[in-house]
């Protein structure tokens, strides 16, 4: 009871400290703390290293042994990689023919071409074995040690030969503290050393086993194989179940457990089994320096130490909130992603170094822009910081400046720069008034329903006169260019856009089955609503209601989605091919357009069909656990929206945002769907920290991607979404 009573005392204290459209129903995520995920990366800097086991000590001393030596991390945070570099911290050592290393009563073990060693312990131990070539090792009671030269063993404590066996294939050792005894493995058995009896014996016999791990209090034993794993009995040796086969990579090479935890190392990456069976897999270099995972072991602060053929991957947990999250965010965009105002992407950088790379111009910087800016005053309205409000002053300048920097009333540029540094479409760029700068024309529908949508919340939310006034007449100058001009945006050629359309003549010329009819009816009507809310122009809600009621607007955006698919045969080749499959970029601009549809909405009858329109979407994106959508779906009063798989998104989300190269489509624990209209390939997404980094308007069930040069930027991507969460109520304050 008292525990009930003290969480309902956090959620009433978070509810009335700041945030500003407290859900009165329905559900609210109570932001404790998390597990997050990150690594910290070591790289061999010399590429004839071979890099073979790591180990941390009682210390957090951290040494790896290498084809070249001991050698240990230099350096190194997250996203800012180390280097290994030679260990000479102990020049008695750099002497030694060290051919092994192991951790004894969590010191630092060695083994040379003549004794196993250590300097811990004041040096004492120091136990001849007389093995050639020896190192493979594992120690047992009272510092006695069985060694292997991968042909024989020998058992030695204080220089003394105990016990040997020669003529036996030996891989690895482990030694079970629990039972008093040595488990030696070979790719066809494990067997038992016990040393009160120098008894020897198989204790299971399979094929091509790699590794092995003691497990659950030293009652099961976990062996790897070249397909997959198994777990056996470590009293009986009796196998426990089928071997398991369906996990990321079934070439196993190296089995730890970790904290209560089980960890595989594989020739594709590594995994850690989850309490529901599943894995988070540790793949690509988001995570490793090179998916040839060779060794695991405890790590520093309960980290994992993954050491791979080109170095160390540490993968390290820290607890966090989503609001500590949203402020390692925040540093993100503006120390590397603010150009102009804009909210820009980091390009042509060379192997993820922060210290490459330069902020590139975008067809979307208007789009990526508006939803950076719509995330500051969410979270403003909630925060009233001073921080976000100079973010949105700058941003606004930015966006304002797109209608300004050209001569064409009302129409906004796609970006600006300046002369001779834009990259893209080089033939939209045109001569801006000023000498100093160009403008990218063609612009399109993807642009003027985000500007409208942070407008909007800009007009609605900030209290600060000078951006409210300049939010309306931005919505403003920018729907009365569309109505003036008939429902097109017109360029400076005195052409419509490509793409800026909502004309009925184009809109109705689509079949009904075409998601273009819906998209930009759903979207002009929003845009309509805004401008009148905000001007009270007549002229808006007069247009809005033509388009609806004489042009079949209401019901082309009220289609159910699952009416939406592929043109028939007859239709014209323009919808054939706006039809070919999902549009996910339309999903983004659906989403963007619900905040004027519903919110703004001319009336009650209206607003309830808007809010149909809003969850029939939402109910066919349910499987993407999009937390964008499904916190945006919140806007509608729906006592269902997926919150726990909108927490899912934002908590999974790496740190790490840079676009890594991912290949999930060989895994092995994946579900492969057949070929659809929505481009689904799985029968459950994966974690967005599996998966390449992208933008809301990408298909989340793309298993391979990342260009290997870039870092994106959180402000559209994690921001837009956790803020509008903490504005609308259904995320509470950090607790």
């Amino acid at each position: 009871m008292k525990h009930y009573l003290w969480s309902l005392l956090l959620l009433f204290l978070a509810f009335s400290c700041g945030e500003k459209n407290s859900r009165q129903a329905g559900s609210v995520f109570t932001d404790v703390p998390y597990t997050q995920d990150y690594s910290i990366k070591y790289h061999t800097t010399d590429s004839s290293v071979a890099v073979y086991k790591s180990f941390a000590d009682r210390n957090g001393v951290i040494k790896l042994y290498t084809s070249k030596g001991i050698m240990q991390p230099y350096a190194g945070k997250m996203l800012y990689p180390g280097t290994v570099v030679p260990d000479d911290t102990y020049r008695p050592m750099t002497k030694k023919n060290i051919a092994g290393i192991g951790i004894y009563d969590n010191q630092f073990v060695f083994i040379d071409d003549k004794a196993v060693l250590s300097n811990a312990w004041a040096g004492t131990l120091y136990s001849q074995h007389n093995l050639p070539d020896a190192r493979i090792f594992a120690g047992g009671e009272g510092f006695a040690f069985l060694i292997s030269n991968e042909q024989n063993l020998r058992y030695v404590k204080d220089g003394n030969t105990l016990w040997e066996k020669a003529g036996v294939t030996v891989t690895d050792i482990v030694y079970d503290d629990t039972q008093k005894r040595f488990l030696i493995l070979s790719p066809k058995t494990v067997s038992v050393f016990k040393a009160g009896d120098n008894s020897y014996s198989e204790l299971f016999a399979g094929d091509n086993l790699t590794c092995l791990a003691l497990a659950n209090s030293g009652k099961n034993l976990v062996i790897g194989t070249s397909d997959g794993y198994l777990t056996i009995d470590a009293s009986s040796g009796q196998q426990q179940g089928d071997i398991q086969r369906k996990l990321p990579w079934t070439e196993i090479t190296a089995v730890a457990e970790i904290n209560g935890r089980l960890w595989f190392g594989s020739t594709r990456g590594a995994f850690s089994l989850k309490e529901d069976g599943r894995y988070n897999y540790y793949a690509s270099r988001r995570w490793l320096p090179s998916d040839d995972v060779r060794h695991i072991a405890p790590g520093p602060e309960e980290s994992a130490l993954i050491t791979t053929g080109s170095g160390l991957g540490r993968i390290c947990f820290k607890q966090m909130t989503l609001a500590d999250k949203a402020e390692f965010y925040e540093k993100q965009v503006r120390l590397r992603h603010i150009r102009n105002g804009f909210n820009a992407t980091l390009v042509g950088m060379k192997d993820g170094n922060l210290g490459t790379g330069f902020m590139e111009d975008s067809d979307n910087d208007g789009l990526w822009t508006a939803m950076y800016l719509g995330g500051q005053a969410f979270r403003y309205a909630v925060t009233k910081s001073p921080e976000a409000l100079q973010n949105c002053r700058e941003s606004l300048d930015a966006m304002e400046r797109l209608y300004s920097v050209n001569p064409v009333k009302g129409f906004p540029a796609r970006s600006f720069e300046r002369v001779g540094f834009a990259l893209h479409n080089k033939e939209a760029w045109i001569k801006a008034p000023h000498p100093e700068w160009e403008w990218k024309s063609t612009t399109s529908s993807d642009e003027a329903i985000g500007h409208i949508f942070a407008f909007g919340v800009l007009a609605e939310l900030v209290d600060d006169e000078p951006i409210r006034t300049k939010a309306i007449g931005l919505i403003d100058s920018l729907m009365q260019h569309i109505v003036d001009n008939d429902f097109y945006m017109i360029d400076w050629d005195g052409k419509p856009t490509l793409w800026a359309k909502w004309h009925p003549d184009y809109v109705n010329a689509r079949p009904v089955v075409v998601g273009d009819r819906k998209i930009n009816a759903s979207n002009i009507v929003a845009m309509l609503q805004t401008a009148y809310h905000f001007t009270k122009k007549g002229i808006y809600k007069e247009k809005a209601f033509e388009l609806m009621d004489k042009h079949g607007y209401l019901e082309n955006l009220m289609r159910p989605m699952k009416e939406i698919g592929r043109a028939p045969e007859d239709a014209d080749d323009w919808s054939k091919m706006l039809s070919e499959g999902w549009n996910h970029s339309d999903d983004e601009m659906y989403f963007l357009g619900y905040w004027g549809l519903y919110r703004y909405a001319f009336n009650d009858t209206l607003k309830e069909k808007f809010k149909e329109a809003i969850i029939d979407h939402w109910e066919i994106e349910r499987p993407e656990k999009e937390g964008a959508w499904n916190i945006t779906t919140a806007l509608t009063g729906a006592k269902e929206f997926d919150l726990d798989e909108a927490v899912w998104y934002l908590q999974e989300y790496p740190l790490d945002m840079y676009s890594w190269r991912i290949i999930n489509s060989g895994r092995k624990d994946i579900e492969l769907i057949a070929p659809n209209f929505r481009n689904q390939s799985t029968k459950e997404v994966l974690p967005p920290d599996e998966l390449r980094i992208s933008r809301h308007n990408a298909n989340r069930f793309t298993l391979d991607g990342g260009n290997e040069a870039s870092e994106y930027s959180a402000g559209d991507i994690w921001l837009l979404p956790y803020w509008m969460g903490r504005y609308l109520g259904v995320i509470s304050a950090a607790q």
